[in-house]
């Protein structure tokens, strides 16, 4: 039953192309870079026009929320497939990237699917075509608590923490691990340790 305010976004996605939008011929998408960037062979970098997805993170970044989950719905939907590139207004942001809704050619609206899904937002910072299917798709998530708009991400797995020694500060002024006694059970008494004096 969900499937089908997907199917007629796709259906008007693929009869709706207004005055302003320019399409592209076929382009292969070559890899995706996180949840709304694409990089297309002949042409760059891409980055999905009126969405804005959750960040990955890189190097010493946390990943936000549904990024990760972002980056591989949109590797399923276009890597390594034709796919066509429908720009409208400006065709570069701050980047440099190109800027352009992405159509598969099935008809598939890639940006309004992500949106659909909850792991994506609108971002349309000027009027745009086809917000309105955005907008659509985004009541949907938001009806369905889809993605980013229901529950608490599952968060991963705890790491089992070994226990460590704690560590005190030496007069040299380096650092160095305390020496933990041994229960009283296992502690040996002076007396024991002594060799026996010699008779």
């Amino acid at each position: 039953m969900q499937f089908l305010p997907a199917l007629a976004l796709a259906a008007v996605a693929a009869l709706d192309t207004s005055a302003g939008i320019k399409r592209s011929d076929p382009v292969l998408v070559r890899y995706v870079i996180d949840g709304d960037t694409i990089d297309v062979a002949m042409v760059g970098r891409v980055r999905l026009l009126g969405i804005d997805a959750p960040e990955i993170g890189r190097g010493f970044d946390t990943a936000a929320p549904f990024g990760r989950q972002a980056r591989d719905r949109l590797a399923m939907l276009v890597l390594h497939r034709w796919v066509r590139l429908e720009r409208e207004g400006s065709r570069l942001d701050a980047y440099g990237r190109h800027l352009a809704y992405v159509v598969r050619e099935d008809g598939v609206f890639v940006n309004a699917v992500l949106v659909s899904e909850g792991l994506a937002r609108i971002s349309a910072r000027v009027p745009l075509a086809r917000v309105g299917e955005l907008k659509a798709a985004e009541r949907e998530a938001q009806l369905f608590r889809r993605g980013m708009w229901g529950e608490t991400p599952a968060l991963p797995p705890e790491v089992s923490v070994t226990k460590r020694r704690t560590v005190a500060p030496k007069t040299s002024g380096r650092y160095t691990a305390k020496a933990k006694k041994p229960p009283k059970s296992q502690r040996k008494s002076r007396e024991t340790r002594r060799p026996p004096a010699p008779s």
